[in-house]
């Protein structure tokens, strides 16, 4: 998918909420890009991507905070604006620990989120300014910190739900890490990345 530069990414199980928020955004000038879950955004995402992600808290299998936990660990850096029908202060802090830029319940005023968008985006620019990651390259300078801990104990031929239990991440969680660090490292299999890491070691 080739996206422009600055792109809203919206993050929701509800297509009326996708829609709608599209057409705001749109009718205001900005890019944007829909998914129907965190998984589907997840799949997608490329590192040379830049904006900011409007996303939903509570979504069928990977939730919204973990998919905020996921794009404070990896690769690009798209700072999160929180939305949610079910607000709680907890919910809330723990957005706001994790770097969220607003916190907004439904329903909300678009004037509000607008600001945030502006706010989120306002801050793009210094953290693309960094040199890009070079594919095949030593792993440390590739993958996040978390990549690198699934990457470490693929290595020791864990299985999904024993790396899970070990990270204390959902088994979910540690599917999506898996695929990142093999499109990252651009190999299809366990073999190919227990060589590639011995080679970057020689």
């Amino acid at each position: 998918m080739s996206l422009h530069r600055d792109t809203v990414f919206i993050v929701d199980d509800d297509a009326s909420v996708r829609d709608s928020l599209s057409l705001l955004l749109s009718l205001r000038g900005y890019a944007t890009a829909t998914f129907g879950s965190a998984e589907d955004f997840l799949a997608a995402v490329r590192p040379e991507w830049r904006g900011c992600v409007v996303l939903d808290i509570r979504m069928p299998g990977m939730s919204g905070l973990e998919l905020q936990r996921c794009l404070r660990e990896g690769s690009p850096k798209l700072p999160a604006i929180v939305i949610t029908a079910h607000g709680d202060v907890a919910a809330a802090r723990q957005a706001f620990l994790a770097d969220a830029v607003d916190f907004i319940e439904k329903p909300f005023d678009g004037d509000q989120l607008l600001r945030a968008i502006d706010q989120a985006l306002a801050g793009v620019q210094a953290a693309t300014d960094a040199k890009p990651s070079t594919p095949g390259r030593a792993a440390h300078d590739v993958l996040s910190a978390r990549e690198r801990d699934v990457m470490r104990l693929m290595i020791k031929g864990l299985h999904n739900r024993r790396i899970a239990e070990e990270l204390g991440i959902s088994h979910r969680t540690v599917e999506v890490h898996k695929a990142r660090v093999m499109e990252k490292l651009g190999v299809s299999n366990v073999i190919e990345l227990v060589r590639l890491v011995d080679e970057g070691r020689g």
